[in-house]
């Protein structure tokens, strides 16, 4: 059924920022194709109120948004997932859950800008942080469904991973 809404996982470590923040932005530019939520293998407990800050700037509506764990999406009950693309190098190397139904993966790593607390450039890195997830999530809503289908979607997940890398 290629018009079935696809589930996306955002994954980072702590949940409080990128994740979040690609999670917001898939479901309002995805337009009701995919369905996006996100998580970390050690969430924070809470959403960075600068990640908030960042995508209001914007207009991105990120409603519920809330720190929480990967385990959340590997109980009998949640939603299977089409996509898990991890946000940061942390969760990239950690040992996931097993994820029913064998979800295409990907690595589109960014810098955290959480760590930058107190620093005067934080709130650009939030930005930046922004701007760069944004770049990777049209691109992926620009592929074609066949594309993320079949063994090429991992390939092209990953090659999604290094735009807006300098």
């Amino acid at each position: 059924m290629a018009d079935a809404v696809k589930n996306v996982l955002f994954l980072c470590t702590g949940n409080s920022c990128r994740s979040i923040i690609a999670e917001a932005l898939l479901n309002h530019l995805g337009r009701g194709r995919f369905r996006a939520y996100s998580a970390g293998s050690h969430p924070a407990g809470t959403v960075n109120p600068k990640t908030l800050q960042a995508l209001a700037r914007r207009d991105i509506p990120a409603p519920g948004a809330r720190s929480k764990s990967w385990n959340e999406f590997a109980a009998p009950k949640a939603p299977k997932m089409d996509f898990i693309i991890t946000v940061c190098d942390n969760a990239a190397g950690e040992a996931c859950p097993a994820w029913p139904g064998r979800p295409a993966s990907g690595h589109w790593g960014v810098a955290d800008p959480g760590g930058l607390e107190g620093n005067p450039g934080e709130m650009a890195a939030f930005d930046d942080t922004v701007r760069t997830l944004e770049a990777r999530i049209r691109a992926f809503l620009a592929l074609p469904p066949a594309a993320l289908s079949g063994a090429g979607a991992k390939r092209r997940l990953m090659e999604i991973g290094n735009i807006g890398d300098d």
